[in-house]
């Protein structure tokens, strides 16, 4: 018996637990009628019946409160409409049960509170101090051949990643999707986890508690049970725990700019309300128009924009997550014309008001200054952008130099393009040499197979990726790295567990050379990063190009402090004796920093300078100082005035 006891005009939507059941509240203005079916307390309330029917109001909510109701307990609405009749899932699901085959499931009631959590001392890092990994949930570390990893086995992989340095983990999204697998940008249940990342074996489940228990002691903090994993829920919530208490944000991959696809999904929120299907316009959440298979959301209409804006904040309260990278907000705004810039200017408002250091992280082509310009000024208010100058002059320098030792190699554009362009602020820019768009089965190369495409081992492919990854990591920015580029993966990747393109963790556990060396060589640059505060900072100062050397040479320092760095890199195949470069000031340098060491660790016919140089030679490129130094081929060499933090 669905009754009004509970709800006032603050009832939450969805399903929310309260004293003595739930409450349920759901958008559908068109519908003729909105019944709730479900077993509660495990009683079945399955039929459309006048005890069953919700009531709305003048906005077109329904609400009604079920006594008895309880945590786990499967629900969805039926809808009767002048267009057509049926279920349809709650769009406010926090979780989609597994009782009957997608999109015909049920949704479960979930407590918020239930979880707990051990992450109150973690705070998120300062955006100047990010560096990024970027992952794919599905594919990122499988127990078995052909079945989706999930966020249990992520938590597998958190030691490594705080080996690695990283500090953010940014997966691509983890919403319910429309389809079996999928990269994430077709989701259609926007506040469920994605059943394929959910461990529903209690067996299994038993082993991945083992891990999650011992990641917890390791940091002294109280164990979880198995009914603390039992949801899905409960499993993402527990993989961003254990990446808070090792010291790793977690950014989620939203997709605000469309949804779905839809094909076949007559339960979700396409034409929820079920008014006469035929003009996408009238779709109630959705316009005509479509993006990337999907149709784009109604943001002109208020009751949609706070839907999706609700769910950032779903997000952030619910599941603790760092931030945002938003996806293809410059697809949102040409779709949605002046509503759509209004909309992000609501969200950017509304993530920040919830939580002021949740980074917020606009993907906008092409890249403008707008996009991270204030409210105030009429920009769009978000944090960074994802920026593409860096990636690009790199990748075009990388096959340049691929094509032999005589070939031309443009490394003025990769100076033109260290500091973001347009960026007011250095941190403004997310960076990176590789991410899910560029290198997916049917795109573009991995950096190894870029820098050598006849053999993605050999000293070529592995020198040469090298400089790409230490440019990345050496420059202003945010840097993001991508699954797999830390050791050298060459494979295209994909979203199916099922393909032959997964990432190679079976060459890194066994001691593959290139794989570990790479590996290690990656840690050592983030590690770099961290030591030499001047590689977080704004300042940089390209004083030395010599494309015809392939020699690239650039300055980082803080204001008010030194720390001077200088970083010099190479892309000629043979190393270079005697090569004087500026020195900002006369004495000894530190080289902190030499990628050639690199190269079958310990490289055993490593070059360099011996640990240091002393700068004592006559002005040279703009520097009181200068030295000859040894270049390596293929080779980043960094130079510091100390030895790091």
């Amino acid at each position: 018996m669905i009754s009004q006891a509970h709800i006032t005009a603050d009832t939450p939507m969805g399903a929310t637990l309260v004293h003595g059941g739930a409450t349920f509240r759901v958008w559908a203005p068109r519908a003729l009628a909105v019944y709730l079916n479900g077993t509660f307390g495990g009683v079945p309330q399955l039929k459309q019946t006048p005890d069953q029917l919700m009531v709305t109001d003048s906005n077109g909510y329904w609400t009604g409160f079920v006594a008895g109701a309880h945590e786990g307990d499967p629900y969805t609405f039926y809808v009767v409409g002048s267009g057509s009749r049926g279920m349809k899932r709650d769009p406010y699901a926090r979780e989609l049960a597994v009782d009957m085959p997608f999109p015909h499931c049920s949704c479960l009631i979930r407590n918020p509170r239930a979880y707990p959590w051990h992450d109150q001392a973690f705070r998120t890092p300062d955006f100047s101090n990010m560096v990024v990994y970027q992952l794919h949930i599905g594919t990122f570390a499988p127990r078995a051949p052909g079945v989706a990893s999930t966020f249990l086995d992520v938590i597998g992989k958190i030691e490594y990643l705080q080996a690695l340095g990283v500090n953010v983990l940014q997966p691509l999204p983890i919403d319910e999707c429309e389809t079996v697998f999928s990269m994430g940008y077709n989701g259609g249940d926007y506040f469920s986890p994605d059943f394929g990342y959910v461990v529903y074996d209690q067996t299994a489940l038993s082993s991945y508690l083992v891990t999650v228990n011992r990641l917890l002691a390791a940091t002294q903090q109280s164990p979880l049970t198995l009914d603390d994993l039992s949801s899905g829920t409960h499993q993402l919530k527990a993989m961003i725990d254990l990446c808070h208490l090792y010291g790793i944000a977690v950014v989620f991959d939203v997709v605000y700019n469309h949804a779905g696809g839809f094909e076949g999904d007559d339960a979700g929120l396409y034409f929820w309300d079920r008014a006469p299907n035929g003009n996408n316009n009238n779709s109630l959440y959705f316009t005509d128009r479509g993006w990337a298979g999907g149709l784009s959301f109604a943001l002109w209409n208020q009751d949609v924009r706070q839907f999706v804006i609700n769910s950032a904040v779903y997000d952030v309260q619910e599941f603790h997550v760092d931030g945002f990278r938003y996806d293809e907000i410059s697809a949102l705004v040409n779709l949605n014309g002046d509503t759509g810039w209004a909309f992000c200017q609501d969200l950017t408002d509304t993530v920040r008001a919830v939580n002021s250091r949740a980074i917020q992280n606009a993907e906008c082509w092409p890249v403008s200054t707008a996009i991270v310009t204030p409210r105030a000024q009429n920009g769009a208010g978000f944090d960074v952008t994802q920026h593409d100058g860096l990636r690009e002059s790199v990748r075009q320098a990388i096959t340049q130099a691929s094509f032999g030792a005589t070939a031309p190699v443009d490394l003025d554009a990769v100076a033109r393009n260290l500091y973001p362009a347009q960026m007011p602020d250095a941190w403004r820019g997310v960076t990176c040499i590789e991410n899910h768009d560029l290198v997916k089965v049917g795109a573009q190369p991995r950096l190894p197979r870029l820098a050598d495409g006849a053999n993605a081992r050999s000293w070529y492919a592995r020198s040469r990726s090298r400089v790409a990854t230490a440019l990345l990591l050496t420059a202003p920015g945010i840097p993001m790295l991508f699954m797999g580029q830390e050791f050298l993966e060459d494979k295209q990747w994909s979203d199916d567990p099922k393909s032959a393109n997964l990432i190679d963790w079976d060459g890194v556990r066994s001691g593959q050379q290139p794989l570990v060396d790479q590996l290690r060589f990656t840690q050592d640059v983030i590690r770099l990063r961290w030591r030499q505060p001047a590689l977080r900072g704004p300042r940089v100062r390209v004083f030395h190009v010599h494309n015809q050397h392939r020699v690239l040479a650039f300055h980082r320092w803080l204001d008010g402090r030194g720390r001077d760095v200088l970083v010099i890199a190479s892309l000629n195949d043979t190393t270079s004796y005697n090569y004087r470069v500026g020195f900002p000031s006369a004495g000894r340098w530190f080289e902190v920093f030499n990628s050639d060491v690199h190269d079958h660790w310990v490289n055993p016919t490593v070059v360099g300078n011996g640990g240091a140089v002393e700068a004592t030679g006559a002005p040279l490129h703009g520097f009181e100082a200068s030295c000859a130094i040894v270049l390596p081929a293929n080779a980043v060499v960094v130079f510091a005035r100390d030895q790091g933090d």
